[in-house]
């Protein structure tokens, strides 16, 4: 459950980085609207990957206690 629970949070603030970084990029053209897409999905999945192992940690302490 773990592993689904990290995929589904990865994809879905990637997925929310990747639309950020495409408006901020589209402001200034297509190809920078690309290049924002790719680096907002990439820093998404890496907030998504850092979140849900953060919030793991705080359960098990949680219940050890």
């Amino acid at each position: 459950m773990s592993r689904l629970k990290r995929a589904l949070s990865r994809s879905r603030h990637a997925a929310i980085g990747a639309s950020i970084g495409a408006a901020v990029g589209g402001l200034f053209s297509r190809n920078a609207a690309s290049t924002g897409a790719a680096v907002g999905g990439l820093v998404g999945a890496i907030i998504g990957e850092k979140r849900v192992s953060a919030r793991t940690r705080v359960d098990e302490m949680v219940e050890e206690t």
